[in-house]
């Protein structure tokens, strides 16, 4: 089961697998009577009590052509019909969906549709394929749409299963009594024996303050963390979007590595933490009867940070940052505590604390308070404030029509409030695992800067 779990579902053999099981499936589902004309004959016996019209192979063949077809169009318009509920009425997702995304439904439950016509008035054999077909369907559709995103690289990270070994904490090792003002880049000297890369795995964050119920945070360790005498390091602290969690965070423990790499083995703890509780729900960033997620982040999660790794205590060396719905708990964070964040880091972020529409979110989270609501939307916190040294980086891309302006009107509050503002916007880029990749490639050097690990 471990091994199934830690499948890269993200390899094209499998998909391309999957995508020919389908295809064959369907052939087989829509044309079988055409493609093997003297199997009518069983066909028909399959048949109880047949009317005129089905005793003669022509219209026999046409009949079972015709429902098909008729299969395939009903199917093709529920998944319209529950795109339109979920997507448009709904909000489910938050954002519209892409196109692929959108095709990959409308494919499943077309698919779906021709298997379950086929269960009736079939011979046995044809009702086992149809009801093998389904699955293998609706994986194939899955497979396709995590494919696009590329955010979940297994099976585990699709399911929410958390399949990795808990990481072994290095042992934490004092202060010294006077720290040195110059950069890491210019006074660190790795030791023999430091490992080439760093580490990452699941660590558990006690939530003895907050009580929220997060799923496992995961850490990444660079290699100058894994000696017997580390220096103190900087720290990230980032979120990932909605549907998500934090074991999609191998986009960053890439870079970062191989960033280490061309700074001996200097690069930030990266904690990447559950804002969620759940790849299905979404209390949003503050503290409220769905969840304390504030209190975790800022007291729950900066607790775990201070008393079990060897971390730099000043805020110039503290980032927070995030993906999607993670971007705008990042940047809700950073305004409200410039004292303990130095950097902020927000890719393709939200605009606002929303779960669903806004009139939703009032009702279920703020209990039918707008004031309250109003008072947690970043833009009225950073009117509220004015910053010094704090630097944030704003990151989307030219594909994502929704997050792109909002990113920009958030990059416009943050630049008026104080901080210092790098705006970013790749070409060709979406909101999928390309805009994490993008924001990290673009925000990672500017906080490599920023730390003192890399020269400016």
């Amino acid at each position: 089961m471990d091994a199934l779990l830690k499948l890269n579902i993200l390899q094209e053999p499998l998909r391309y697998a999957f995508d020919a099981a389908s295809i064959l499936a369907i052939i087989y589902l829509v044309w079988r009577p055409i493609l093997l004309p003297r199997r009518d004959r069983s066909e028909r016996t399959a048949v109880s009590n047949p009317g005129p019209a089905l005793r003669g192979s022509q219209t026999f063949r046409r009949m079972r052509l015709r429902t098909s077809l008729l299969a395939l169009a009903a199917g093709a318009c529920v998944g319209i019909l529950v795109l339109v509920i979920c997507e448009g009425w709904l909000n489910i997702f938050g954002i519209p969906l892409d196109g692929d995304t959108r095709t990959w439904v409308i494919l499943a439950f077309t698919a779906v549709a021709l298997a379950l016509v086929n269960l009736w008035r079939s011979r046995w054999w044809r009702k086992i394929l149809a009801v093998v077909s389904v699955p293998v369907f609706l994986a194939t559709a899955i497979l396709g749409v995590n494919a696009d995103y590329r955010l979940n690289p297994t099976l585990g990270s699709l399911l929410g299963v958390n399949t990795g070994r808990f990481l072994q904490l290095p042992k934490q090792i004092p202060a010294p009594a006077e720290a040195g003002t110059a950069p890491l880049w210019q006074t660190w000297k790795p030791p023999s024996g430091m490992p080439a890369t760093g580490r990452s795995g699941p660590v558990a964050i006690p939530a003895t303050v907050s009580g929220f119920q997060a799923r496992h945070a995961y850490l990444y360790l660079p290699p100058a963390a894994l000696v017997a005498k580390p220096p103190q390091l900087p720290i990230i602290i980032m979120m990932m979007g909605q549907p998500g969690g934090p074991d999609q965070n191998q986009y960053a423990v890439a870079r970062l590595n191989a960033m280490a790499a061309k700074n001996h083995g200097l690069a930030p703890l990266l904690l990447t933490v559950d804002q969620l509780g759940s790849p299905y729900q979404n209390p949003v960033c503050v503290d409220s009867p769905s969840g304390n997620v504030y209190s975790y982040v800022t007291t729950d999660v900066v607790n775990f940070v201070r008393s079990s790794l060897n971390v730099s205590p000043s805020r110039d060396s503290w980032a927070v940052a995030g993906y999607s719905n993670g971007g705008e708990c990042a940047l809700s964070f950073a305004a409200k505590r410039p004292e303990l964040f130095g950097s902020l880091l927000d890719i393709s972020g939200e605009l606002e604390p929303v779960s669903g529409s806004v009139q939703d979110t009032v009702k279920t989270i703020f209990r039918g308070n707008e004031a309250n609501f109003s008072a947690e939307e970043p833009a009225n916190i950073l009117k509220a404030h004015t910053y010094t040294d704090l630097e944030a980086i704003f990151t989307s891309g030219t594909l994502d029509n929704t997050y792109t302006p909002q990113v920009t009107a958030a990059a416009a509050d943050a630049k008026a409030a104080g901080m210092t503002t790098y705006r970013f916007t790749g070409d060709a880029v979406g909101h999928r695992g390309d805009a994490v990749d993008y924001g990290l490639k673009m925000g990672l050097p500017l906080l490599f800067q920023r730390f003192g690990l890399s020269a400016r």
